[in-house]
């Protein structure tokens, strides 16, 4: 179904949603705070967030403007207040939909298929590019069968890159895309992990066998002639 990140600090409540989401077919990850929900957001890119305003160490709805400056994972906002004068700035800031507590997991399900029905993010489905097989709804790499080691950054990329197959893609677009950054200063950011995947694919820069660089352009991934 989907990737889901619930961000509660209620340990009931998070522990029961997340039991509830998991049995109707999706993956969870939760955090209680808002600064390590905001670390998990960026790193795992879920495909959804759940977000509870009433948080420790930030409100929810400056965490929630924090998240839209980064991504545009779609958000469901849960919340013990209602009322007009709630609602209205939370939608403002970003939120996909809300939820007014209490709600069961499957009032939430029902709320995270329409959200994603609407952002067109349903199921992502795995990529094939020649002996290459990449899957973003459970974050795994296989070549030739075999698992590939990928830091969740080193995924991103590869998943970016497979998705585009033969398409060349520039530092400034994997840069904005992948890392969220404005482009200048940091592509030798985007360098390092293209050489890292490189080592685990099994080629060189010299050698390529599907990762291509593309002089003063940029890199595509294709399958092996």
């Amino acid at each position: 179904m989907a990737d889901i990140l619930l961000i509660e600090d209620d340990v009931a409540i998070r522990t029961a949603l997340s039991r509830g989401l998991r049995e109707l077919g999706h993956a969870v990850s939760s955090s209680p705070t808002a600064l390590e929900g905001l670390r998990l957001a960026v790193q795992d890119r879920p495909d959804l967030i759940v977000l509870d305003l009433g948080l420790p160490d930030l409100d929810g709805v400056e965490l929630l403007r924090m998240l839209r400056a980064v991504s545009r994972v779609p958000v469901i906002v849960a919340t013990a207040r209602d009322g007009d004068a709630e609602m209205v700035p939370v939608l403002d800031a970003g939120a996909d939909d809300y939820v007014v507590k209490p709600y069961s997991a499957a009032q939430l399900d029902a709320r995270v298929r329409a959200v994603l029905r609407r952002a067109g993010g349903s199921v992502p489905e795995p990529l094939a590019v020649g002996a290459l097989r990449v899957d973003p709804r459970a974050r795994t790499a296989t070549l030739d069968g075999a698992a590939l080691d990928l830091t969740p950054r080193e995924f991103d990329v590869l998943h970016y890159l497979a998705a585009r197959p033969g398409e060349v893609v520039t530092k400034r677009e994997l840069l904005t895309e992948v890392w969220q950054l404005p482009y200048g200063g940091a592509d030798k950011t985007v360098d390092v992990h293209l050489s890292w995947l490189r080592r685990k694919l099994g080629e060189t820069a010299a050698e390529p066998r599907y990762l291509h660089t593309v002089r003063g352009v940029g890199v595509k991934l294709v399958a092996p002639s």
